[in-house]
């Protein structure tokens, strides 16, 4: 494997542990010590404030009116709706049924890389799609049944589901740009656009908030790794993943959400597991092995050269 490739992979392997213990640490959060509203929005502006600091430490770089565009769609997908959904599902849902919902993103974006990047849809990635939409149905249509043994709402995993559909949409759309501009340009833009297009929303939450009155230093601390590890850190991460993945490739790394932060949901006692929850979890992992290892465009266009090599061999 090339170094390059490593380094993306290494990026996405720290990324969704980090966006996976982030789960059970922001549904402690709410919404005693602040509202769903509130603590995205905390994301949103420290990130835009340390992105933009940040970037008065490396090289200036222009961006295009086109890819400015971009950059304002991708801070829509990405960071405002994808957050703003997940973060309200949460706290409808259970921490566990939250991570095997967002599984599904691999599945998603390989769809619409289909439609807009023109990867090809076999066999083989039809029937990771099944399994996987099966697994997904099965956690959401499972939702609210007496003695299930969770905590979850109808409404929060379509929440969550939401929340993954906005993410591939953001990874498979922004993946040119990745390619031309750095992490910081990228991500001090995105979140600027963000915070401002949702200040009317959260700033007064944040402000008005039981964190900022009687915080303790476990809530603080979660507060914290909010910020920094499972935004500034992850964000910074994901575009390097992006110059070096596929966006499908990028999105098989959220089948380790649910394997690590339903550890930590059930070690910490907040929830805990049903015969549903595994049985999701081995439908959207099976449809992931089969997207993530079927033959990208790249691959079919290779097949196809090597034949017309091979018949022109023939005809000499």
């Amino acid at each position: 494997m090339k170094q390059s490739k490593i380094q993306g992979h290494v990026a996405m392997l720290f990324t969704s542990l980090i966006f996976a213990v982030n789960i059970p640490v922001s549904k402690n959060l709410m919404p005693g010590w602040m509202s769903p509203i509130g603590l995205t929005y905390s994301r949103f502006a420290f990130a835009a404030i340390a992105f933009w600091t940040l970037s008065l430490f490396v090289k200036y770089e222009k961006v295009t009116r086109k890819d400015m565009g971009i950059l304002f769609l991708g801070s829509l997908l990405g960071v405002g709706v994808n957050q703003a959904a997940f973060i309200n599902g949460l706290q409808l849902t259970s921490s566990t049924n939250a991570s095997i919902v967002i599984t599904g993103t691999p599945i998603l974006v390989m769809i619409i890389s289909f439609f807009i990047l023109k990867e090809p849809i076999t066999y083989k990635k039809s029937g990771g799609v099944l399994l996987g939409l099966i697994g997904v149905l099965t956690v959401i249509l499972g939702s609210d049944i007496p003695g299930s043994g969770r905590e979850a709402s109808f409404l929060g995993d379509l929440l969550c589901l939401f929340s993954s559909l906005s993410y591939a949409f953001f990874l498979v759309l922004t993946r040119g740009i990745s390619k031309r501009y750095s992490s910081v340009t990228i991500m001090k833009w995105m979140f600027l656009f963000s915070s401002l297009l949702f200040f009317p929303f959260g700033f007064k939450d944040v402000v008005t908030s039981h964190l900022f009155a009687t915080g303790t230093l476990t809530a603080w601390s979660s507060y914290a790794y909010l910020l920094f590890g499972a935004t500034f850190l992850t964000y910074l991460l994901i575009p390097v993943a992006q110059r070096q993945l596929r966006p499908t490739t990028i999105g098989m790394y959220n089948y380790l959400l649910p394997l690590v932060a339903s550890f930590i949901a059930v070690m910490w006692g907040f929830d805990k597991f049903s015969w549903l929850n595994p049985l999701a979890a081995v439908l959207i992992f099976s449809g992931v092995y089969f997207v993530t290892t079927s033959k990208s465009r790249e691959d079919v266009e290779r097949e196809r050269l090597k034949l017309l090599e091979e018949v022109e061999l023939v005809k000499k």
